[in-house]
């Protein structure tokens, strides 16, 4: 619940941000000169662009959860069992130990969403954000029936 709160407060501080932006934007569109014009839509196009991002995150995350609440309800969501440090991180040769158990249910079985998920989930635990997405995305793809790029 608190990473729902923190990313809602998150991204509207955004949406908050984009439409000062796109305001300041408007206001030198409506100065009326080649530079002041030529600016506002060069400013207009940051919070186009920051809009975009986070609704595509947005779709990405509640897909996400999504997917979690379907596994979880079927008893399939990964135990957490990784060793921890004393101060509380993930030991790093446990993220691998079940990062290669992960791997290989994967690989026996390309077609499963959830296999996927827990890639994803072990990706993550072992601090591989930009490949815990892609797998993330895989998961998302195959469950939704999409064809899935190699």
């Amino acid at each position: 619940m608190r990473a729902k709160i923190s990313y809602a407060v998150t991204a509207a501080v955004l949406v908050v941000y984009f439409v000062l932006v796109g305001s300041r934007g408007v206001m030198l569109i409506q100065s009326g000169t080649v530079v002041t014009v030529t600016f506002g839509v060069a400013v207009l196009i940051l919070p186009v662009i920051g809009v975009w991002f986070l609704w595509k995150n947005t779709q990405f995350v509640r897909r996400a959860n999504a997917l979690a609440a379907e596994l979880d309800a079927e008893g399939g969501l990964p135990v957490d069992e990784l060793r921890r440090t004393p101060g509380g991180r993930i030991d790093r040769d446990s993220a691998d130990e079940v990062f290669a158990r992960r791997k290989a249910e994967t690989e026996a079985a390309p077609e499963d969403w959830r296999s996927w998920f827990r890639l994803a989930v072990a990706y993550h635990d072992a601090r591989d954000t930009p490949r815990a997405r892609k797998a993330m995305q895989r998961a998302i793809a195959l469950h939704d029936g999409r064809s899935v790029d190699a």
